[in-house]
């Protein structure tokens, strides 16, 4: 006598309804940013927009404020001829939709003042001075400063009294939407440091700590 098979029933159909996406935050663009400046929304306050979103920066420290005084001093002999500096001014980051225009606390940017018919989106040197922001500055903005091929980038950090020099900057393999820094130097106070755009110029390290 044979065996009967009984087949096995068939699983029911996924009717499922896929969960529905998480919120998503509002990303500004560079006009709409202005947009709401002009309408008083940031009166009294210091914002930044990176990547789209608005970002509130830290009050200004004596410290902070004596280091990008050091900093600003210390370029402004060195990059004298043929570049001017801006102190705290916005920056324009091309290619970072929906926009980008962060202020770095100074940016050595080629030729005259005068000559300037819009923010710079390129800059020799930039510089920022990090006392609670060192995260930020060395992650969001060093990939954002290599995103607009500025090839020279140092972060001033003054709670471990060093300088960070980030230079290379080159675009991640295909397929990752990235940009960093190839090279990053770690400088003490009993170094120096020689500008990529001013290699017989040199600087002490100390000379920029406050």
């Amino acid at each position: 006598m044979s065996a009967i098979s009984t087949p096995m029933p068939s699983a029911p159909a996924d009717t499922t309804t896929p969960p529905p996406t998480g919120p998503k935050p509002w990303r500004w663009t560079v006009e709409q940013y202005y947009e709401l400046g002009a309408k008083g929304f940031f009166a009294g306050k210091r914002v930044e927009l990176v990547r789209g979103e608005i970002v509130e920066m830290s009050p200004i420290s004596v410290a902070h404020a004596n280091a990008v005084g050091l900093v600003t001093d210390a370029l402004t002999v060195i990059f004298a001829i043929g570049y001017h500096l801006n102190v705290q001014q916005p920056f324009s980051v091309p290619g970072s939709a929906p926009g980008s225009e962060p202020q770095p606390d100074v940016a050595v940017v080629a030729g005259p003042r005068r000559s300037a018919t819009a923010h710079p989106i390129q800059a020799a040197l930039l510089v920022e001075v990090a006392d609670s922001t060192l995260s930020f500055d060395t992650t969001t903005k060093a990939e954002l400063y290599a995103t607009a091929a500025v090839p020279e980038y140092w972060v001033l950090d003054l709670t471990n009294r060093r300088l960070l020099a980030f230079h290379d900057p080159q675009h991640f393999p295909v397929g990752l939407s990235a940009t960093a820094y190839q090279t990053h130097l770690a400088l003490g106070p009993s170094d120096t440091v020689s500008p990529l755009a001013a290699p017989n110029a040199s600087v002490a390290v100390a000379d920029l700590l406050p």
